[in-house]
């Protein structure tokens, strides 16, 4: 697979889902911030170019689902059981863990009461977001697939997917400011092996979180939008 620096990383996420690994590895956010060039990307990141390039040029050639040829109906239903699923498996863990971790080691890291704090604020934000994409905006994209007249509450896809897009952008700044706190989900250096399985799981959580962000963003979105126009014979922008 060759890559340019002038690419996106939306792009070569899309060509090749093996790179997520070398994006998660490098810090560099290829879902909500998946329009950015690969070059302005590492500059934002403070990532050196080649070195992502040499990384992304030998990734192991990998396909989830066969995402790029789902239908509509195949990619929503992955999302719910898949990641949708991840989530509401995962976040009672997560906070069990925390309770635990937070009141032995609190006192010594004070920080573990933000990121207690952060991770209840996203697990409540993504509860209220997923119901509506799983009632609301999912249903009607996986009409559009078929000979029924979808039903909506909206003029056209594009608002809720608007304000989905702005949930994962809150969904984003949430995780960065975890990543942060917790310096990248290294657990300190002495402490019990429950504070490093908790730094894990938030950690998976992130990159589980990052793909499924991917999959709406820069798959699923764009797809249904234009699905949506040619039902209803809307002229695409030029632009």
């Amino acid at each position: 697979m060759r890559i340019t620096s002038d690419q996106t990383v939306r792009d070569i996420a899309l060509a090749n889902p093996g790179s997520a690994r070398v994006f998660e590895k490098l810090g560099i956010d290829y879902c909500c911030g998946g329009t950015h060039s690969l070059s302005a990307a590492c500059a934002r990141a403070k990532v050196p170019l080649e070195s992502a390039l040499a990384l992304l040029e030998t990734c192991e050639q990998t396909q989830e689902l066969g995402v790029n040829d789902a239908s509509l109906g195949e990619l929503t239903q992955h999302i719910v059981e898949r990641h949708h699923g991840f989530v509401r498996r995962e976040s009672p863990r997560i906070e069990q863990l925390l309770t635990k971790v937070s009141d032995k080691h609190g006192r010594v890291h004070p920080e573990l009461s933000e990121v207690k704090t952060l991770f209840a604020t996203l697990v409540e934000d993504l509860g209220q977001h997923m119901l509506k994409e799983e009632r609301i905006l999912f249903p009607y994209i996986n009409a559009l697939g078929h000979a029924t007249e979808p039903a909506a509450c909206f003029a056209t896809v594009e608002s809720p997917i608007a304000a989905m897009l702005a949930d994962h952008e809150n969904a984003g700044a949430i995780l960065e400011k975890l990543r942060e706190l917790t310096n990248g989900f290294q657990a300190p250096e002495g402490t019990c092996p429950t504070f490093h399985a908790l730094y894990r799981a938030l950690e998976e959580f992130e990159r589980d979180l990052h793909w499924h962000v991917h999959l709406e963003n820069n798959i699923l979105f764009p797809r249904a939008i234009v699905a949506e126009r040619e039902r209803w014979n809307v002229p695409v922008s030029a632009n």
